[in-house]
């Protein structure tokens, strides 16, 4: 199967007082259609930056970044991305907020009924349909991740890119949707690269974890392919000596090989 992104030799700098900062170094990765893929690692270590290349909101400083074979220039409608904060328009109701996304993507193709059906659709698929005329302030803040969540996949995007998308919420909420994108993406087969801090949540949604090195010029140092079956049940999987050992694994790279050599 070819990969849909393909990242090679790829180096990241920015400028700085003291010369050039180094980023990200000889980031090579290559991601298959329907698999989901974390980045983990401590802060610092360019998971959100590695995230924006592939978004296209940023150019790589050396190396390539490919999308079905092209060169990622900047950002596209095949590439979706959801980001901590839930990003909705205040003045605009959850509808709305959607609606621009779609009319961005379909507007010039398909009449206002269809575009319409695509908004419900969207926002049926994360149960907040009763929500279409609510505005934000009137919804919890799980409400408006989910409906950012909506708004990315009314899209049809076929790579969803995912900055911390749960970070912000309570542990309880936060359990939820990941529950729901699970089932969302069994439905949908999209392509997933989301940054993540939570070692769980990493083995829980992940086909294969990429544990970054810590910056700065920080590289990919090991990755872990999740053989879990799907859909995944979080209450089956927390007696799983198979989930605890993909747990371990990734904290013995974070906080035992990471964390040694910062010490």
């Amino acid at each position: 199967m070819k990969p849909i992104v393909k990242i090679e030799s790829v180096g990241q700098e920015f400028p700085a007082r003291a010369g050039r900062f180094v980023a990200l170094r000889d980031i090579n990765l290559a991601i298959s259609p329907g698999e989901v893929v974390s980045l983990i690692g401590h802060s610092g270590c360019g998971k959100s930056t590695l995230l924006n290349l592939i978004a296209g909101l940023t150019l790589p400083t050396h190396g390539v970044l490919l999308c079905d074979n092209r060169e990622i220039a900047g950002p596209g409608p095949e590439r979706a991305v959801v980001f901590q904060n839930h990003s909705l328009l205040p003045w605009m109701t959850c509808s709305e907020n959607v609606m621009l996304a779609v009319e961005r993507v379909f507007g010039r193709k398909e009449r206002k009924a269809k575009l319409v059906e695509r908004v419900v659709a969207a926002l049926e698929m994360v149960h907040m349909a009763h929500a279409l005329d609510k505005y934000p302030h009137e919804i919890s803040g799980g409400m408006k991740q989910r409906v950012g969540i909506a708004r990315a996949f009314a899209m049809e995007p076929r790579i969803l890119l995912m900055d911390e998308p749960f970070g912000a919420l309570d542990a309880l909420t936060r359990a939820s949707l990941q529950d729901e994108l699970n089932g969302v993406l069994a439905k949908t087969g999209a392509t997933v690269v989301m940054v993540t801090h939570d070692v769980d949540e990493a083995v829980l949604l992940s086909d294969r974890i990429v544990m970054m090195t810590n910056g700065p010029a920080a590289t990919i140092g090991e990755i872990v392919t999740v053989d879990l079956p799907r859909p995944r049940d979080r209450v089956a999987l927390a007696n799983d000596t198979r989930f605890a050992a993909y747990r371990a694994a990734v904290f013995e790279f974070l906080y035992r090989k990471q964390l040694k050599k910062v010490a």
